[in-house]
């Protein structure tokens, strides 16, 4: 795979979209800088998964493979066995060097066929802190399913930055926090690690997965919490992502004033930097 690539599974093999058959152009290479944002394309993304490879190494590979291979076999358009080779393949493609952020789609072709598709994307860069705004609205549809909105959040996300921040906190009708419009959140109260109640619909981030388990390994008490922003004033928050990581939320637009205990991001930063694992062997 050469960086800004679409790769379409055709015939049970990885092949390269015909718009790009010649290799990638000076666009399509720039495209791989902006690793994060939706293309054109978003509005027909049905399932969608991306994760970060640093020199060859992911962390939870295992877990994006199945929150992608669930969410796809969940529409029924595409085969257990094919999107299972299709994931194979796509990992076997990956460079061992460099910094990535692979992306795996389902999307529905121009002539409304399931259609499987990969990109190589060079990872953008990773920051330590994140600057959030709360939404002024929710646009999911699909809030379990990550794909189908990514296009609506990325415009919330642009409205948020209209304000100052980078990231866009999603609130339920009742004024909770549920999640961030890229990212899951979390927070302290005192030494207990708090997510969103359970009733609160939301994807079901891979990260956050890993984080509440090695919470749960540590002893760390996790709460499932039902909190308003303002009731976040003095609290400790996370922002937390493939790409990132763990970041702290540094600010909140029109908001409360996080805090932050010293230290403790560090500490959880490189506890998940820990958990990254060579990619399989070629075949």
């Amino acid at each position: 795979m050469s960086p800004g690539e679409t790769l379409l599974w055709r015939g049970g093999e990885l092949a390269s979209s015909p718009a790009e058959s010649a290799g990638p152009t000076a666009s399509t290479a720039s495209k791989a800088s902006t690793a994060e944002q939706p293309t054109a394309s978003t509005p027909d993304v049905l399932v969608a998964d991306s994760w970060l490879v640093l020199d060859g190494a992911v962390r939870a590979l295992d877990v994006h493979r199945d929150r992608f291979t669930s969410s796809v076999t969940a529409t029924g358009l595409v085969a257990d066995d094919d999107v299972e080779a299709f994931w194979g393949a796509v990992v076997d493609r990956l460079p061992r060097d460099g910094a990535w952020f692979p992306r795996v789609e389902l999307v529905r072709a121009a002539a409304g066929a399931p259609e499987l598709r990969a990109r190589l994307r060079t990872a953008p860069d990773r920051t330590r802190s994140v600057r959030v705004a709360t939404a002024a609205r929710d646009p999911r549809t699909s809030p379990l399913v990550k794909g189908p909105d990514l296009a609506a959040l990325g415009d919330v996300r642009a409205e948020a930055a209209s304000r100052g921040a980078e990231e866009a906190v999603i609130l339920s009708p009742e004024g909770h926090v549920v999640e961030g419009a890229w990212s899951s959140l979390v927070w302290w109260r005192g030494d207990s690690l708090c997510t969103p109640a359970d009733d609160l619909p939301r994807l079901p981030g891979v990260t956050s997965r890993t984080v509440l388990t090695l919470a749960a390994v540590l002893g760390v008490d996790v709460l499932h919490d039902r909190t308003t922003p303002a009731e976040l004033d003095g609290a400790e928050i996370w922002s937390l992502s493939a790409l990132h990581g763990v970041r702290i939320v540094s600010g909140w637009v029109d908001g409360p004033s996080p805090a932050e205990q010293p230290g403790r991001l560090a500490t959880w930063q490189a506890r998940l930097d820990a958990l990254r694992r060579p990619l399989p062997a070629r075949s």
